[in-house]
């Protein structure tokens, strides 16, 4: 196991010394946006929001602030979240670039279109060799982690989330934490066991009653257990009769903890998604694992500068989300790195909160993009930020009885430009070999080539997928033009 002896940030492979001397600059943002203008941070906002700037650090009143129009905002976001043209060809270099860009991609085992990972690299890709990801692991480019949920992200921010790794025996699930608090000796066993075999699956290790005698892991029959804050339960196992964990035995429990503690780690089946957990030194280079270890805090400011890259411009919230940071826990440490000429203060038309972008943040411009987004797209898995980049309400509907559905099952946006402008709820029938659109909405305001647009990137979807046609059923105001539009595109 790496050492947990924490010692300046600055070691850290994922940012040297000389790139963080090199950001203390006026972003590329500020110097090209047609109308940005820089104030002081204290006369340029509403007075709520003056309010919330000196709560979130009196730093911020002695920078000068962005001042960014909402389109330049969405287009900045755009353009870090790597969305615009795609490359003529998509080669594995391209994929792993794009963990530059954005950081992480959220592992989800929802399969209705194709696994969920693979959406955020077609998005802004467009296709790509489809075992990238798991290619880019097998070369110990990438890991998973609890990052913002499951995630993929480079081997190099491995250091940087070992403070939450130290944080296992008191913030992981209960249903995990609870078999490394009653019983360790076990939880050792089953380690050994990882190290001997090299590789286990739950399936793999004798099944052993719950402490507790089942149901709630602590000891409860039914309860529905406590997600540590910041994790969203959509993440947790399935829930079953009996509360949430109901199906889990023991050896999975401490598999689970281990993984969270990064005392082992995994990859993942090629055919079934299941964890095979194996030894770190088995996923992990011997130069992450020999990397010291940094203080919670540098950590963290170093996460939040990933997010601030990732992002583009972002309120503290949206920072501090990327990489599931507790806010209060976020908020001094932004204004700690505004007051380092790490961030920069930028106040937004129409936004209530301060924002701050990245040194490097692209400049505002045109953006080209025509793609469908994963519901765990980066771009919009924080919703408030969603609603204000886009004016796009948009919620998962698939933990949501279907009577209750407003939208559909597996609801996709549409981003036309530097908008989204339509939403669709999709369903790869590989039995009739049809991409199947069950509904279609347009949203208030798209453009009359909304239709056109979206069939031809559904087309080529589909051909993505291995998928002979795609079929739109008749539900939502875009279905009939959007129908007319794919059959003329033959």
């Amino acid at each position: 196991m790496p050492s947990t002896k924490s010692t300046p940030a600055r070691s850290v492979k994922s940012t040297p010394p000389a790139k963080q001397a090199s950001s203390v600059r006026t972003p590329a943002a500020v110097k090209h946006a047609s109308s940005v203008r820089t104030t002081g941070a204290a006369r340029s906002t509403h007075p709520e929001q003056r309010a919330r700037s000196t709560r979130a650090g009196a730093a911020a009143t002695h920078h000068p602030a962005a001042q960014l129009s909402a389109r330049e905002a969405r287009q900045i976001a755009l353009a870090a979240q790597g969305l615009g043209a795609r490359p003529e060809q998509a080669t594995l270099r391209h994929v792993r670039g794009l963990f530059d860009a954005i950081a992480l991609i959220q592992i989800d085992s929802v399969n209705v279109v194709c696994r969920s990972q693979e959406l955020p690299v077609w998005a802004r890709l467009g296709a790509h060799g489809r075992d990238s990801l798991p290619a880019l692991c097998q070369r110990s480019e990438l890991f998973e982690y609890w990052a913002h949920e499951a995630s993929l992200l480079p081997v190099e921010l491995q250091p940087l989330l070992r403070w939450r790794m130290a944080e296992a025996a008191s913030r992981a699930w209960r249903v995990v934490r609870v078999i490394a608090q009653r019983d360790p000796a076990y939880v050792a066993e089953v380690r050994a066991e990882v190290e001997a075999r090299g590789a286990v699956t739950a399936r793999d290790l004798d099944r052993r009653s719950p402490i507790g005698g089942g149901g709630d892991p602590d000891g409860s029959a039914g309860g529905a257990g406590v997600l540590p804050r910041g994790i969203d339960p959509r993440s947790a196992p399935p829930k079953r009769r009996g509360g949430w964990w109901g199906d889990w035995h023991d050896a999975k429990r401490a598999l689970a903890y281990l993984f969270w503690a990064g005392e082992i780690t995994a990859t993942r089946s090629p055919t079934t998604f299941e964890r095979l957990y194996v030894p770190l030194h088995r996923v992990l280079p011997a130069h992450v694992l020999a990397a010291p270890t940094p203080t919670p805090d540098d950590a963290r400011r170093e996460l939040l500068l990933h997010s601030a890259r990732a992002l583009g411009v972002a309120t503290v919230r949206d920072l501090a989300d990327y990489f599931r940071i507790p806010i209060p826990v976020a908020r001094p440490l932004v204004a700690q790195l505004v007051e380092a000429d790490r961030l920069v203060p930028a106040a937004v038309e129409g936004w209530r909160e301060p924002g701050y972008l990245h040194p490097e943040a692209p400049s505002p411009r045109p953006i080209s993009a025509c793609t469908l987004l994963s519901p765990f797209d980066s771009l919009v898995w924080e919703r408030q930020r969603t609603e204000r980049l886009f004016g796009f309400r948009y919620r998962i509907e698939i933990y949501t009885p279907a009577p209750r559905r407003t939208h559909g099952y597996y609801v996709l946006p549409f981003l036309l430009g530097d908008a989204l402008v339509a939403r669709v709820d999709l369903k790869a029938d590989r039995a009739a070999g049809a991409l199947a659109v069950h509904a279609a909405y347009a949203e208030p305001g798209a453009p009359a080539a909304t239709a056109a647009a979206l069939a031809g990137e559904l087309t080529a979807f589909a051909r993505r997928l291995g998928l002979e046609r795609v079929a739109v059923g008749r539900r939502g105001d875009l279905a009939r033009p959007l129908a007319r539009a794919v059959s003329a595109a033959g």
